[in-house]
């Protein structure tokens, strides 16, 4: 079972994946998610840490911008998080 510690590592690698292959700055996902502006770089920062867990809300609001299904930020295996990214682009 995975703990706290290991989901919030999980997701902020994965958001970070994410963020690179979008080419968009920490500043601009934050904004375009909703988060104030004078805050968004250093809050997407801390996600990108895992000093941070986004709430489910906000990283649906994440998925959005990136264009990545909100499961593949908690796939703990990298294969299975390629498939998760394989399937949408397929549908």
């Amino acid at each position: 079972m995975e703990t706290k510690d290991d989901i919030s590592n999980i997701v902020a690698k994965r958001l970070r994946q994410a963020r690179k292959r979008a080419e968009i700055s920490q500043e601009k996902l934050g904004i375009l998610a909703g988060i104030d502006e004078f805050s968004a770089s250093a809050r997407i920062n801390q996600y990108e840490r895992g000093k941070h867990v986004p709430d489910l809300k906000t990283l649906e609001r994440l998925a959005d911008v990136l264009g990545t299904p909100a499961p593949y930020f908690y796939a703990t295996d990298d294969d299975l998080a390629e498939y998760i990214l394989k399937f949408k682009r397929q549908n």
